[in-house]
């Protein structure tokens, strides 16, 4: 039987064989092509599973990374939230395949678009908009070579069939240009931005509710700068008929189930309560007008 000490030293021993021969296979798993997948898809169906195997068969050494795949069905906006939170967040040279497809079939163009880090398929319906208003470069093409399609294509499954192979090859090397010509009238959404209702009032709106509850707004730092300093000045935050008036820093800050105003991870004012779900506690959801009452309008009433 071998003891401890012989083992130690064995290990010892083989360690430059074992990593004469670990290293190679570690960088080119370095180097595998990573594709990202944001859909509507769920996770109840064949969907996901078959973009996949659509993928693996193009590019079998591919890592594919699942950001989201449970976007409010149909839901453009929603997917264009979910993918400009996360791209960046991927190495130089990853693929986002991004499929809310309400228009599937129809005569919306799939596009392939290409930023100085990272290349794009999706819809051209708008769920790229965000992506567009961040990034200071990039180019967009109308994806209409039939070769990189796989035949024939389905009027309503155009994830496998022209959007999964198209990111496939892109992650294997082919050049954007290849996929079709390049266009400048692609689809462009705006995000609703906070408007000034008077002087001491913003009006914002809830633009997503996450896994926890949490009302991610509109409202940003640039757009409401005094609320996210250090001791902001007296304050309220209205929705629903409620009434907000605490920041914190961090989620756990709160009391348990306390509601209140916390600048979340995307850079957006978000009313969150502790340990708990603030759109069960307020009753509201999405679409819901948040008011922001800065300075002397948000003090109470003498008297």
């Amino acid at each position: 039987m071998t003891s401890r000490l012989d083992s130690d030293t064995a290990g010892g021993l083989l360690s430059p064989f074992v990593e004469k021969f670990r290293l190679p296979r570690e960088n080119a798993l370095a180097n595998r092509p990573i594709i990202t997948l944001t859909t509507d898809f769920g996770l109840n169906d064949h969907f996901v599973g078959t973009v996949k195997g659509v993928i693996l068969n193009i590019v079998p050494d591919a890592e594919i990374v699942d950001i989201c795949n449970a976007v409010q069905a149909f839901d453009v906006l929603d997917g264009a939230l979910t993918i400009v939170q996360a791209y960046s967040y991927f190495p130089a040279g990853t693929t986002h395949l991004v499929v809310v497809d309400p228009g599937v079939g129809t005569v919306r163009r799939p596009i392939v678009a290409t930023t100085e880090r990272y290349r794009f398929v999706a819809p051209d319906n708008g769920v790229l908009s965000l992506i567009y208003n961040r990034e200071e470069r990039f180019r967009v093409h109308h994806a209409t070579a039939d070769y990189y399609c796989l035949q024939p294509v389905s009027h309503t499954f155009h994830a496998r069939d022209i959007f999964a192979p198209v990111a496939a090859y892109i992650a294997k090397g082919v050049a954007a240009e290849k996929f079709g010509e390049e266009i400048l009238d692609f689809v462009r959404i705006d995000l609703p931005q906070p408007k000034q209702v008077n002087e001491h009032t913003l009006r914002g709106t809830v633009l997503k509710v996450d896994r926890f509850g949490n009302l991610i707004t509109n409202i940003s730092p640039q757009d409401a700068p005094l609320l996210f300093q250090q001791s902001p000045p007296p304050f309220k935050i209205v929705l629903g008929g409620r009434e907000i008036t605490a920041m914190k820093a961090a989620y756990g800050d709160g009391m348990p189930g306390e509601v209140f105003g916390i600048l979340g991870s995307g850079g957006y004012l978000e009313i969150a309560a502790n340990q708990g779900s603030a759109v069960q506690v307020l009753g509201v959801g999405r679409g819901t007008d948040v008011d922001l009452v800065l300075a002397s309008a948000a003090a109470p009433a003498d008297g």
